[in-house]
């Protein structure tokens, strides 16, 4: 898997390997020693897994942008990572189509969630799905609004968010610009971590 890895990020010119570990402690004392722009986490690491090392790494390296990379689609999984201040979250088995593209959105600013596993969540049954968002929509967000928010929130391009709500691009950034003016939010990662207090990202 590292081997895997370390291919991934040297077929990318503007992308530099810092540093490997292979258990959580390790880990954390290279990031801290490495201050990398960007981290990729395993959750099953021995001594510490990626859940507690990124709590540890909020408090100790907050600058650090955190990746999870992960065998597990479980949602609690994705919840508790993103409660931990991780910005995205990869599956191993889509990681060679993903994984660069998660450590772009996130140097940016921005948070990734493995567009598998999002759509997989949002969409259990679309009728249950449109009830719960409607359920827990800040009172000012009209429906259309919360359902961009919550795909923006998930790691969908605008592009993408058009063609599943079956509107125009200049549509779903209207919508989305509206809806985050209204919640007084400013980036993605302040839009992840209000759509996991509203449930949008859990109750699914």
């Amino acid at each position: 898997m590292l081997a895997g890895l370390r291919n991934l990020i040297a077929a990318e010119a503007d992308l530099d390997l810092v540093g490997e570990a292979t258990t959580g402690g390790a880990a954390l004392k290279t990031i801290r020693e490495q201050h990398p722009d960007v981290a990729i986490l395993d959750i099953s690491m021995p001594e510490m897994n990626g859940i507690v090392l990124a709590r540890r790494l909020a408090e100790q390296a907050p600058a650090v942008r955190l990746i999870i990379l992960t065998l597990h689609e479980d949602r609690a999984y994705l919840k508790q990572a993103l409660e931990a201040g991780v910005r995205g979250y990869v599956l191993k088995r889509s990681a060679a189509e993903n994984l660069v593209h998660a450590i772009r959105a996130v140097v940016v600013g921005g948070t990734y969630v493995d567009p598998s596993l999002a759509d997989h969540m949002l969409h259990p049954g679309s009728q249950s799905g449109h009830r719960t968002a409607r359920k827990t929509s800040a009172p000012d967000l009209t429906d259309r609004e919360t359902e961009v928010l919550r795909l923006t929130a998930f790691g969908f391009t605008t592009k993408e968010t058009a063609r599943r709500l079956d509107v125009g691009v200049k549509s779903v950034e209207t919508y989305k610009a509206r809806g985050l003016e209204k919640l007084g939010l400013k980036t993605r990662a302040d839009l992840v971590r209000y759509a996991s207090a509203q449930g949008w990202l859990a109750d699914l």
